[in-house]
């Protein structure tokens, strides 16, 4: 079991696969353009999976993986079913923007053992959706949210950002939306990494976080590094010969609240 010093017990990871993404989101990747890690930079499969071998014998559960988008990772679904085979791993779950999940990605990825896929989805406007997306088209993420559900997922989450302009009259649309289908929505307030009590957007719109007093996670970048708190700018390295150690040094370094993270964009992270 880990346990920071302030007695949080730590249980799960999130892995970014990849830096890459195919829409250029307002809220996600500077409007000037971005500089991708080279591919000699990324981690590939066998490492991210030694990484998670080791931290489920540590004591961590559940794995998410994202990325950018983890499903433009090529060979994503080996990856998925490498992970899925950690006897300790009790729950494997992805959040995309659903682009490029067909109906045999979804039936590869949960026959690899995905059990859960959360799916971004901001608003039903097809308009605006292009603006936040940089020019996405929403038919592509309704397309892939039905591929889940056809797969069997089950639930299928809708992740929907609420900016200071959106209306509850759209949280309710959607809302509508996701009652219709089955799927269960998670409202997220539009928030800035460089400052986390920034609050931007109507309080009353979207779901209440967990407060940091409960912060279970901790997260690998694609390019090989454990952050203990995604506002903060501490991270460390792994030390692929001994990644116990690495593990506990970022679970040793966690905040109990942080306040910034300035070396970092979102699409580096994985939320």
């Amino acid at each position: 079991m880990l346990i920071d010093r302030f007695g949080r017990e730590i249980d799960y990871l999130r892995i970014s696969v990849t830096d890459r993404c195919n829409y250029r989101c307002v809220y996600c990747m500077p409007e000037s353009g971005i500089s991708l890690k080279p591919h000699e930079s990324i981690l590939d499969f066998e490492s991210i999976a030694a990484i998670a071998s080791a931290a489920a014998g540590l004591g961590i559960v559940k794995i998410r993986l994202t990325g950018g988008e983890p499903l433009v990772r090529k060979g994503i679904g080996t990856l998925t079913k490498m992970l899925g085979d950690i006897d300790k791993i009790k729950e494997l779950t992805m959040t995309t923007n659903a682009v490029f999940l067909t109906d045999e990605m979804a039936e590869t990825l949960r026959e690899a053992g995905l059990i859960r896929i959360n799916i971004s989805l901001d608003t039903l406007d097809p308009v605006r959706f292009a603006e936040i997306t940089r020019g996405g088209d929403i038919a592509d993420v309704l397309k892939g949210i039905e591929s889940a559900k056809k797969s069997g997922f089950d639930p299928v989450k809708i992740n929907m950002i609420v900016f200071s302009e959106t209306t509850a009259e759209e949280v309710e649309e959607m809302r509508g939306f996701c009652l219709d289908r089955g799927l269960v929505l998670q409202t997220i307030k539009h928030f800035s990494l460089y400052n986390r009590d920034k609050m931007i957007g109507d309080v009353d719109l979207f779901d209440r976080p967990a407060p940091c007093s409960e912060c279970n996670r901790i997260r690998l970048t694609a390019d090989g590094f454990l952050k203990p708190c995604l506002f903060s700018d501490k991270e460390i390295r792994v030390d692929m010969n001994n990644i116990e150690k690495s593990i506990l040094e970022a679970v040793s370094g966690k905040p109990f609240q942080g306040t910034a993270c300035c070396n970092r964009s979102m699409y580096q992270i994985g939320g």
